[in-house]
């Protein structure tokens, strides 16, 4: 039977991925679903889990790309009693919490390095130790991964571990963008409008010329963009009929501008390196504005931050008396606080 969801459409694509869902929940390998940001990865991954023999046990889902990197290990595995400065008792981590059900791993690509070793290790024995722990504790954990990057590139480049890639890939699952199945937009669009109504207890429509406009965007924010925009034009309806604008992107400018830098990555440069020069030069682009560069970069504006903690610790500290040339990377938050490249 495949399964009744609203995020499922009824395109071809839709019930491709459908059915790999259908193949893959009853099994214990693991899971890895690719997609854009807003396809609804999550989604995936808790109707993997509902229909698993795992569905009464706790789900559990924690971003990579939202942990510190030093916090990273004590989330995953939890911390003993004293183990670091404020760790005033033990605490369990989502391994444990996941014991007998599923653990999620969205942003699965952020994950440190340290870390990716650690998580292969319990692929590989199902135990692990706490931080600050000796004894090993025993874990019975489905894992389900996400990522919205090209993780194989990522793999080949070495910001991932390939052995731990084909532990978490044993049955990968593609979402596919809203703009590879169009037929699928109304449908959705409907879904969401009638989940507003019942809410509300109201009972509005589109009109007609609503649904070829939002069948013309390409949607780059997929479907969590699509739900959006339904709900704000459901907040601003004057009466029962929903009349939309023509869409635009809401985050991104497409405005051309006359002189709008080039960045220019010599054939050679490492990925680490080409990906920190891009980052640089958006948030230069946009003022320092981490919330504008996030957008244009299609990642959470967390993720962001850790990417700039990133680079900061790699970057060489400034020569004693004077400033480092070359790029500066601040700290701050605030968007006149810009970075300079």
């Amino acid at each position: 039977m495949i399964p009744s969801s609203k995020f499922l459409g009824r395109s071809p694509a839709a019930f491709k991925m459908a059915r790999a869902i259908v193949k893959a929940a009853p099994t214990d390998a693991s899971v890895l679903i690719i997609g854009e940001s807003g396809t609804g990865k999550e989604v995936v991954a808790r109707t993997v889990h509902a229909r698993s023999r795992r569905a009464d046990a706790p789900f559990v889902a924690i971003n990579c790309g939202a942990i510190s990197p030093s916090l990273a290990e004590s989330e995953l595995f939890g911390h003993e009693k004293g183990s670091f400065t404020g760790a005033v008792g033990r605490a369990v981590g989502c391994f444990e919490r996941a014991h007998t059900g599923t653990l999620f791993l969205d942003e699965v690509t952020e994950m440190p390095m340290s870390i990716q070793v650690q998580l292969l290790r319990v692929l590989e024995t199902g135990t692990f130790l706490r931080v600050g722990g000796s004894e090993p504790v025993s874990v019975d954990v489905r894992i389900i991964a996400a990522t919205n990057r090209d993780i194989a590139d990522t793999a080949r480049n070495g910001a991932f571990r390939s052995d731990l890639l084909y532990r978490l890939a044993v049955f990968p699952v593609r979402v596919p963008p809203l703009r590879e199945r169009k037929s699928d937009i109304a449908y959705l669009a409907q879904k969401f409008l009638d989940e507003l109504n019942a809410q509300e207890n109201g009972n509005k429509v589109f009109s007609p010329a609503s649904i070829a406009r939002l069948q013309q965007y390409n949607w780059p924010g997929n479907i969590r963009e699509l739900k959006n925009t339904v709900t704000r034009a459901y907040i601003l309806a004057e009466g029962e009929e929903i009349d939309m604008a023509p869409m635009r992107p809401f985050f991104r400018d497409t405005t051309p501008v006359r002189h709008q830098g080039a960045l220019r990555i010599p054939v050679g440069t490492s990925l680490a390196a080409a990906e920190g020069s891009l980052i640089l030069a958006t948030l230069d682009h946009y003022g320092g504005d981490r919330k504008k560069a996030a957008a244009a970069l299609g990642i959470s504006t967390r993720t962001l931050s850790n990417r700039l903690e990133q680079l900061r610790q790699r970057q060489p500290a400034p020569p004693p008396g004077g400033n480092a040339r070359g790029t500066s990377i601040g700290a701050a938050e605030s968007p006149q606080e810009s970075l300079r490249v």
